[in-house]
């Protein structure tokens, strides 16, 4: 009789015991989608659906700013750098724009810099410049109030590069851009270092 009320009692008490929630937690860690490019890491679904997509976002930034956002910041930063590379060892190449002021005279893209802030040039690229990030800047908040812009896009083709173009050939024109500019941000962040180290002149070695 003793064991029967035991038994009942114990039963009654497992009714209420918590459910074994590390078990399930694990259970669903190891069943979620990993990252291509991380297989170590999960994948931040808030990539899902943009071009060049390969689940690369280590430090989670798409889990706190707007991802429109930042493909607008990853395209712009590409398309500078890829024409600041190609400036750059333009420039140490021999390229000049004539009549040439004597006192660019001899420069290298090293030294550009400071010789640009003495004479007033860099004054001028400043002033310009900021000018055109200033309507850019209009833009991109047009954009992230839900004005249908994607990010990236001025409209600007004059050659006529996605004229009759496909929406697949499109996303792979657009696809073939987001992988030069990834490239040249690190090639121009590598090619500036290395001309710096090593005050030679192009191929900076």
């Amino acid at each position: 009789m003793k064991l029967a009320v035991l038994s009942c009692l114990f039963a009654g008490a497992s009714a209420f015991t918590p459910a074994p929630v590390a078990q399930v937690r694990s259970s669903v860690a190891l069943n979620a989608e990993k990252s291509k490019s991380l297989p170590f890491m999960p994948y931040p679904e808030n990539l899902k659906g943009y071009v060049g997509d390969v689940g690369f976002d280590p430090f989670g930034f798409s889990n706190i700013f707007p991802m429109d956002w930042l493909r607008e910041a990853e395209i712009k930063h590409g398309r500078i750098c890829m024409l600041a590379w190609l400036g750059f060892c333009a420039v140490d190449c021999g390229l000049r724009i004539y009549p040439l002021p004597e006192a660019y005279d001899g420069l290298t893209s090293v030294t550009a810099h400071d010789a640009l802030v003495q004479y007033g040039a860099m004054g001028q690229l400043f002033l310009w410049l900021g000018l055109a990030e200033v309507i850019g800047t209009v833009a991109v908040f047009q954009m992230m109030e839900g004005s249908g812009r994607k990010p990236g896009d001025f409209g600007l083709d004059p050659v006529g590069f996605l004229a009759g173009k496909s929406e697949a050939e499109i996303e792979e024109m657009q696809l073939k851009e987001i992988k030069n500019g990834r490239l040249a941000m690190l090639a121009f962040s590598g090619v500036v270092t290395q001309a710096v180290l090593t005050q030679g002149p192009f191929p900076y070695v």
